[in-house]
């Protein structure tokens, strides 16, 4: 069983940054698909980083260039440095690992991220 916690959402303008943690206890992280999604108030959620165990990323055509996965193995952690934020980043962001070994499934509980002026 693994639990996922995230933090570091908040309120932030237009053009600002934020970083987002996820912190995983339980099971074995390293075999861990690690990935952020979100969703908007009125839409489906959506993919918008995910990083293998080898660290091969890939993310959303909307967030190409502007946000930043990364995680620390050896900390149990993943984060998503967001930059240039727009209006449309609103939205709760959740934290999700997959155990390959499994195809067990994971969510966090979801953290706030607000762009507004």
């Amino acid at each position: 069983q693994v639990q996922l916690v995230e933090s570091g959402g908040g309120l932030v303008q237009p053009g600002g940054s934020l970083t987002l943690s996820c912190a995983a206890s339980g099971g074995l992280f390293s075999v861990n698909l690690m990935a952020w999604y979100r969703q908007a108030p009125g839409k489906q959620r959506e993919m918008v980083a995910t990083m293998t165990p080898t660290s091969r990323t890939n993310y959303a055509d909307s967030v190409k260039g502007r946000f930043t996965i990364s995680r620390d193995n050896a900390k149990n952690t993943v984060s998503l440095q967001m930059a240039v934020l727009k209006l449309e980043d609103t939205a709760v962001y959740y934290c999700n690992a997959v155990d390959l070994r499994y195809n067990y499934v994971y969510w966090g509980q979801g953290t706030q991220v607000t762009v507004s002026s």
